[in-house]
């Protein structure tokens, strides 16, 4: 007792010290706001949100009749929601496993040195600096297949030309295509990001190691195999987060190039959500689907982040 008192005072008389601090009141004066309008319009909607989709509200006057899950059910039942789920499993897989390929190729190529390497850097980040409304315009025309009385037009007139017509398409017309058309769309905007990231990476490597691994009679094979790659994981896995979460929300490329597609061929849940909730004024279905993206998305960030901040205490 007669030592916790002191200690008890000493630690009083800080607290008093951090409030009498002018600089100290003033930063929390000015994160106070800016803590107080997320609470609200981020943390308050989704609870909001949450609460809806419990709700009858399926008509413009609001209905919060409590119905539990039964939403949910009704949604998972929905066979529009069922294609969805899976056209957003083949979007994810093929838009990563293809950005992540083709921005580490086109990283290594340019870590060569070439001449020219700062004009082709430039071209390949180029489709970054669009937005996925523009993209999807443009390859909307790309691989618009023709018609029989004006003929074939963009990427089918170009295969017509180089004498490759067995290889024409209907695109994103043909359902058995559908959502693979458009992650020609996503990898040839983001890939040239991936490309940024891993040339980053690259060029943190000391030379040393190369040099040493090549000395002791690796191949260049194995010395990316075992030793550039391994090096290379962290971005790797930010670039897995990043582009993953942009998959899982994929919206306004697929309003622009495709919409829901025949058969709902190229639909994405976030569009289901848009038509359910603006369009058929049922709110609280349309709110069980945005929590079940919040979900997923969380499924993806969370893990990341505990692992991130956990390694940040380790070091």
């Amino acid at each position: 007792m007669v030592q916790t008192k002191p200690l008890a005072a000493a630690r009083w008389r800080s607290g008093r010290w951090r409030l009498r601090n002018p600089d100290r009141v003033i930063a929390v004066l000015l994160v106070l706001p800016s803590l107080a309008a997320i609470a609200v319009f981020v943390y308050g909607f989704i609870g909001f949100t949450a609460f809806a989709s419990l709700t009858r509200w399926d008509n413009l006057v609001p209905d919060f009749s409590w119905v539990g899950l039964e939403n949910y059910f009704r949604l998972f039942n929905t066979q529009r929601f069922q294609i969805d789920l899976r056209n957003t499993v083949t979007f994810t897989s093929l838009f990563l496993l293809t950005s992540l390929a083709l921005g580490f190729a086109l990283a290594v190529l340019l870590d060569r040195r070439i001449r020219g390497e700062g004009i082709f850097r430039s071209l390949y980040l180029f489709p970054l600096a669009l937005s996925f409304i523009v993209t999807g315009v443009v390859w909307r025309w790309l691989l618009n297949p023709g018609s029989a009385e004006l003929g074939s037009t963009g990427v089918n007139l170009l295969l017509d030309r180089v004498g490759l017509g067995a290889l024409k398409s209907g695109w994103y017309t043909d359902p058995r295509i559908g959502i693979k058309a458009v992650v020609i769309a996503a990898v040839w905007q983001m890939s040239g990001y991936m490309m940024a990231m891993y040339l980053a990476g690259l060029r943190g490597i000391p030379e040393e190691l190369r040099e040493a691994a090549l000395v002791d009679g690796a191949s260049e094979f194995q010395v990316y195999r075992h030793i550039i790659v391994p090096l290379l994981h962290p971005i790797t896995l930010g670039a897995l987060i990043i582009l993953g979460h942009i998959s899982l929300k994929i919206f306004d490329l697929v309003v622009a190039m495709t919409g829901p597609g025949p058969g709902f061929s190229s639909d994405v849940p976030a569009l289901f959500m848009f038509d359910t909730t603006f369009r058929g004024n049922n709110f609280a279905q349309g709110a069980g689907i945005a929590i079940i993206l919040l979900v997923m998305v969380a499924a993806l960030i969370v893990p990341y982040l505990i692992y991130s901040l956990r390694t940040e205490v380790q070091r």
